[in-house]
Formats: structure tokens, C-alpha cells, sequence
């Protein structure tokens, strides 16, 4: 079987310890391709490293995380276009991109502005958009709704409802399904039950959000099969039939040819 992992943080600080050993759990269980989504300038180089090491198996987005658009965030917008038309680098995504109301509202205008001009070069540069709302799904979704037919991409950590998911899936987007799908009691149980399996892709956004068994310890990708072990169990589908569809739909989002 061979898994995708669209959305995790391998290039960050929890992994400078161990990294490579990260790196070949997750390929050792069956974890080929790692999309690695940009926050902002800081960790750029980082990104890109990691990726120069594993080319063949990491794959870097661009953009401009929501919680760090400061009052630079014009200076920040313009090193991503600038990378996004350099051709010495390749994107796969624009993101993660959206807006978070949960941590602060204070430059939410400016997030706003951020969301809507990396939305425009996404569609310039044909790109999907890797999509972080909190605290904003109608928000966010209303924004997007008005480049209906000209966007896709993933909705990463999806959490909403049945409702926001179809509203999401409408508009051409996957649910980025992810650990939180393994915890007591979670309403994303409602939302996989009622999906179709090729609306969806698999992400662990680690070190974040680790699934049961190993929830309160660092994330790492190679935990996917437990994310993926979880929706066969709702869905009562083989395992294998999971890891094919969701591999196969994120290859088709990125636009990369399964070897």
C-alpha cells in the first residue's frame, strides 16, 4: 500500500533532533509522498532543504500561514510571488493559506486581503490552495465561493459539519481528513460516514493533532495508517481501498504521476 500525507510540518524545530528518522519511518510504513505546506519566511529555507534531502518524496507548497500575517504581511505576500514565478523552484500548492479567528482577530482585515491575493495567484499560477480556517469556515468559504469553478485544493484539518463539508466539496475541494477523526466522540465521524471516499485525502499536520493510539505525543506521518485504518472502519472498506483512493486522489490534486 502506499499512503500520501498532504500536510505536514516535517521541516519544523520538533523534528530537528530526528528528522531523517522521520523521514524513513513514515517511507518504511508505506508513506511515499510528504507535502510540506509553507507558513512564511522564516521557515522557508528550512522547507526547502528538507525537500533538496528527499526529493523524490517531499514536495513544498508557498503561501502565507493566516496566523502569521503581521503588519508586514505586504513584505511577506511579495517574497511568494516572487517565488512562485522564479523558475529555479516548484510548488505544488499554494498554502496553507485561510483565515484563523481563533487565536486573534487583530489583523483580520489584513488576513482577509492576505487569503484573497494568494487565492488570485493561485488561479495565475494554477495552483490548488491548501486551505486553514478556524474560527472563519463561513467566512473563508464565502470568499472562495466567489471564485467558484476557478479554485481546488484541500480544506487541511477538516472539522466542520456534514453541511460545510458539501459546501466545501461543491466548490471542488477534498476534506483533509486527519487525526481528529480518531478521538471519542468526534463530529468528523458524521461527516466521513456521510462522504464519498474520493472527496477526501489524508493529512496528519504533524507534530500537531497526533490520532489515537499515540494522542499527547509529537505527530509524525508515519501515523496515517491509523487515520486510514479509521475511515475503513467507518466506511467498512479494506484498508487497501483507502490508502488507493485518497493516494491516488491527492496525486491528481497535485498533479503528480503515480510511479
Amino acid at each position: 500500500m502506499i499512503f500520501c500525507d498532504t500536510h505536514a510540518h516535517l521541516y519544523a524545530e520538533e523534528f530537528d533532533a530526528d528528522r531523517d528518522l522521520v523521514i524513513h519511518r513514515a517511507l518504511d510504513a508505506g508513506i511515499k509522498y510528504l507535502f510540506l505546506p509553507a507558513i512564511d519566511q522564516l521557515y522557508f529555507q528550512r522547507m526547502l532543504d528538507l525537500v533538496s534531502r528527499y526529493p523524490e518524496n517531499c514536495f513544498p507548497m508557498i503561501g502565507l500561514h493566516p496566523t502569521s500575517v503581521k503588519g508586514d504581511y505586504l513584505e511577506e505576500l511579495r517574497m511568494v510571488r516572487e517565488k512562485v514565478n522564479d523558475p529555479e523552484y516548484h510548488f505544488y500548492a499554494i498554502g496553507e493559506i485561510g483565515i484563523d479567528h481563533y487565536w486573534s482577530t487583530t489583523f483580520s482585515v489584513q488576513q482577509e486581503d492576505a487569503f484573497r491575493q494568494q487565492v488570485d495567484l493561485s488561479i495565475i499560477a494554477n495552483l490548488p490552495l491548501i486551505i486553514h480556517t478556524r474560527n472563519s469556515f463561513d467566512l473563508t468559504i464565502g470568499i472562495l465561493e466567489e471564485y467558484k469553478n476557478k479554485v481546488r485544493g484541500i480544506f487541511h484539518c477538516f472539522g466542520g459539519s456534514v453541511a460545510q463539508a458539501e459546501r466545501a466539496i461543491d466548490l471542488g475541494f477534498k476534506l483533509g481528513i486527519g487525526g481528529i477523526l480518531t478521538y471519542k466522540n468526534s463530529g468528523l465521524q458524521k461527516v466521513v460516514e456521510a462522504t464519498d471516499l474520493k472527496h477526501m485525502v489524508l493529512e496528519t499536520d504533524a507534530p500537531y493533532l497526533t490520532p489515537v493510539p499515540h494522542r499527547g505525543q509529537r505527530n509524525e506521518s508515519c501515523y496515517i495508517p491509523y487515520i486510514a485504518a479509521k475511515i475503513a472502519e467507518i466506511k467498512n472498506l479494506p484498508l487497501e481501498t483507502v490508502a488507493d483512493i485518497t493516494t491516488q486522489s491527492s496525486l491528481d490534486l497535485f498533479r503528480i504521476k503515480n510511479d
